[in-house]
């Protein structure tokens, strides 16, 4: 027979023959103080980003569409909600139609020029042996300096009686034009301003692309004959920047439907609604004529057709680049 003793919470059994000890150790839960420290370390890294994402994204979104509902006004005290009553007055607004409109032919202009252009002068530097920084630096100036800045210099390029466009188009015999007065200038004019202003933003990723393409392609397609310029820009550079470009449109695509700055300065949405854009009508049906509530429900439209765009691009540029 075995008499079993305990010490120290470990079972010890004597046996009867030859006195042999076998000590049995209960087995002991897993520490689980790991994986609640990690847990602590991963949410204290997280935390900051998540509470300004909440503070500053989440919060203010859920405040606007909650304006959105109501017929609250700028400075008002109290508010009554309406439901989807501003909504509805937005789609039947002449306004907010025209200024959809435009801001729709505005991407349309200045997203494939600021795209097609930014890859061209990429191309153009990084093919260039001399002044590589200093191209670069002119190319990006815009994008880095203030539009309001800027658009005050471009209003003195296009006076209709001093600004040197007019003057240069007298010189050679063309026509002049009231650019930022004319109906059918004002608009074009500011899609202009704008590819000027993204081409260099647009031509800083393009440069990133171009430096991460292997020279070996290039010496492979060299050796199977695509040795023309054309060739290698089709054949190597335009796939191999297929996940540049993605992100270049998209991000140039959101940026388009946001000029505020050059129609305030220069056009002031006119001549009537000729260039007014969402920006420039959430603007001033919010803080000019008070209609807050309109306004509110302008931004969450204007929030809506942005996301919207930016899922539609992402799904089918996505299934046309490869990745590495």
């Amino acid at each position: 027979m075995s008499e079993p003793l305990c010490l120290s919470g470990v079972r010890v059994e004597h046996s009867a023959i030859g006195g042999a000890r076998r000590a049995q150790i209960p087995a002991t839960p897993p520490a689980r103080a790991p994986a609640v420290a990690q847990t602590l370390v991963a949410w204290g890294l997280a935390g900051p980003a998540v509470f300004f994402l909440l503070v500053l994204f989440l919060l203010p979104v859920t405040g606007v569409f909650v304006i959105a509902l109501s017929d609250w006004q700028f400075g008002a005290r109290s508010l009554s909600f309406v439901g989807f009553a501003n909504f509805r007055e937005v789609f039947v607004d002449a306004g907010f139609r025209a200024s959809l409109l435009n801001s729709v032919v505005y991407v349309l202009i200045v997203v494939p020029g600021s795209v097609i252009l930014g890859l061209m002068i990429a191309v153009l530097i990084e093919s260039g042996r001399s002044l590589r920084s200093f191209y670069r630096a002119i190319h990006f100036l815009p994008f880095m300096a203030t539009l309001a800045a800027m658009a005050i210099a471009w209003e003195a390029l296009l006076h209709p009686t001093i600004g040197f466009v007019n003057q240069a188009l007298a010189v050679i015999g063309l026509p002049t034009a009231n650019w930022l007065r004319d109906e059918n200038t004002a608009l074009p004019v500011l899609a202009i301003i704008g590819i000027w202003q993204n081409l260099g933003y647009a031509m800083v990723l393009f440069l990133a692309g171009l430096k991460s393409i292997p020279q070996d392609l290039y010496d492979a397609a060299d050796v199977d004959g695509a040795d023309l310029w054309l060739d290698r820009l089709c054949i190597v550079t335009l796939p191999m920047l297929g996940p540049v470009s993605m992100f270049v449109v998209i991000v140039v695509a959101v940026r388009a439907f946001e000029p505020f700055d050059a129609v305030k300065v220069l056009t002031q949405g006119g001549p009537g609604h000729a260039s007014e854009m969402l920006l420039y009508t959430l603007y001033r049906e919010s803080f000019e004529y008070l209609r807050t509530g309109f306004g509110a429900a302008v931004a969450v439209v204007f929030l809506a057709i942005v996301v919207t765009l930016t899922l539609v691009q992402a799904r089918i540029m996505g299934n046309r680049v490869h990745y590495q």
